[in-house]
């Protein structure tokens, strides 16, 4: 159970990834995204999660620059676009995300999307990047069990990570299991609903119990359910707050609670189908 922000789980490679940090998808290139990382970090955050899509790598890069940090004390993750997928695509892809980050290598790099007939080959592509010691960990994002099953056949490498939508109205636990079962991480995106959990009242009612406010309790969540978590946030007060989870835990009737309030509902696309 991780104790503090800098704690970490072991992937399938024997990488540490941290169990939290940062999103940033939707923070603006420039200022906005470079006060969210800058923050995160003098927080005491490790871990950075941006995509080339977001159009704001560049951003990410240079707040790592200014934060002082040493590179290797952080984890930054980035992902290949659908219309970029395909070996050659994702070969060039890599570079221009890895070049816009300013970085040597990314620690986690992912398949953001399933797209058919293409994220095989586009695994082969991430394949050949963590053999050349360009990424550190591969993995994919927004995979179901048959996507899963499907790309691990035929594969050398197992994915290290699948990030997906994760909250308490969609918990997944038929993937979760899989996930566990085959040494797949399992990440959240999204993890508070978009703030729609925000004023759930059995989640008001668990953070009274504990003094934390609802989103504290879905992250607490997320972490006791052995789901890595990154909340996405441009606000300083709310980066510290939501890294404001681990001096207290939920129980096990807690948990079986928030649990309880699956409905398999998502915010975000169906990995089954989606046109982007």
């Amino acid at each position: 159970m991780p104790k503090h922000l800098s704690d970490s789980t072991i992937l399938n490679n024997d990488v540490r990834m941290p169990w939290f940090g940062l999103g940033v998808w939707k923070a603006t290139e420039g200022g906005e995204v470079e006060r969210a990382v800058r923050t995160a970090i003098e927080l005491g955050y490790k871990s950075i999660d941006t995509a080339a899509v977001y159009g704001n790598e560049a951003g990410v890069g240079q707040a790592i620059k200014d934060s002082g940090v040493a590179r290797e004390e952080l984890f930054v993750t980035t992902k290949v676009w659908n219309s970029n997928q395909g070996y050659d695509t994702t070969l060039q892809a890599f570079e221009e995300s890895r070049n816009k980050l300013g970085l040597d290598y990314i620690d986690l790099y992912l398949i953001h999307w399933p797209v058919k007939d293409k994220y095989k080959e586009t695994w082969k592509a991430l394949e050949k990047l963590y053999r050349d010691g360009s990424v550190r960990a591969i993995g994919v994002s927004n995979f179901q069990v048959h996507h899963l099953e499907d790309l691990m056949q035929g594969s050398e490498i197992v994915p290290a990570v699948n990030q997906v939508e994760y909250h308490p109205r969609l918990s997944q636990r038929p993937l979760h299991d899989f996930c566990r079962k085959n040494r797949i991480q399992l990440e959240a995106w999204s993890p508070l609903m978009q703030g729609q959990l925000l004023n759930n009242p059995l989640l008001i009612e668990i953070g009274e119990k504990h003094g934390k406010n609802p989103a504290q309790i879905i992250l607490r969540w997320d972490l006791q359910n052995e789901v890595v978590t990154i909340p996405k946030s441009v606000t300083p007060e709310r980066i510290a707050q939501n890294a404001d989870v681990f001096d207290f835990e939920l129980s096990s009737e807690d948990m079986e609670r928030i649990h309880a309030l699956n409905l398999d509902q998502r915010v975000g696309a169906d990995p089954d189908n989606f046109n982007f």
